[in-house]
């Protein structure tokens, strides 16, 4: 059984846009994630909370620093195959003062609690969405220097995932923040970025089989283009 662990804020608990509502789990990302490997050993292991931050305590919810739990539940969900990394969003709130750097360094003490709780775990390092254009007007937690913070963190998190040679994806490349807030994924990006993610994950966890569809896919093109 691959056991893996998702690890995020609200785009990963599934926060409806406008609402305090969750999409069902076979419509976020992470169940629809299950759905895709129900054939195969693997477990997904759901770790969303809204407002959660990499390191940073929020003044009026507790446990919000995503530092502060994730070696909790490595080790309570433990043994694990892989973890899914997806944070920085509320890190761009401006009363953080944030740099895209500084949330990357964030990104870093998280990595390294991981490789701290077992060098054989593997990492899929993902930069969330952009924030949209005048998100302060349903997010007075966020500004316009907040979006040009959150556009800066693919080019940082990417160096990052170079630096611990670990896997990375881009969720922007994928998806955009709903309408409704400027903030959050709607259906359409939950299914969007879920079937990225299983590409990406199926290529993490079974490279071998990975490769073997690949070159059977290839070989079928081949005969039937000649």
């Amino acid at each position: 059984m691959k056991r893996i662990l998702c690890f995020g804020d609200s785009n990963t608990w599934g926060l409806i846009a406008g609402t305090n509502r969750r999409y069902e789990y076979n419509e976020r990302w992470t169940g629809r994630l299950q759905k895709a490997f129900n054939r195969e050993e693997v477990q997904i292991i759901e770790e969303g909370l809204c407002g959660r931050t990499t390191v940073t305590e929020d003044t009026y919810r507790v446990g919000r620093a995503g530092s502060k739990l994730l070696p909790v539940l490595l080790e309570s969900h433990s043994p694990l195959d892989l973890v899914v990394l997806m944070l920085g969003t509320n890190d761009c709130k401006y009363a953080y003062n944030p740099t895209a750097e500084s949330i990357g360094d964030g990104i870093e003490v998280l990595l390294k609690q991981i490789r701290n709780y077992s060098k054989d775990c593997k990492i899929l390092l993902i930069s969330p969405i952009e924030l949209g254009n005048d998100i302060g007007r349903f997010d007075k937690e966020f500004n316009d220097y907040s979006i040009e913070v959150s556009k800066g963190l693919p080019k940082v998190y990417q160096k990052i995932a170079d630096k611990y040679e670990i896997d990375y994806l881009k969720a922007s490349d994928y998806a955009n923040p709903s309408d409704a807030d400027r903030e959050h994924l709607d259906e359409e990006g939950h299914k969007n970025l879920a079937k990225a993610i299983t590409d990406k994950v199926r290529e993490i966890i079974f490279p071998q089989k990975t490769l073997l569809d690949n070159y059977s896919s290839a070989a079928y093109f081949q005969r039937n283009s000649a």
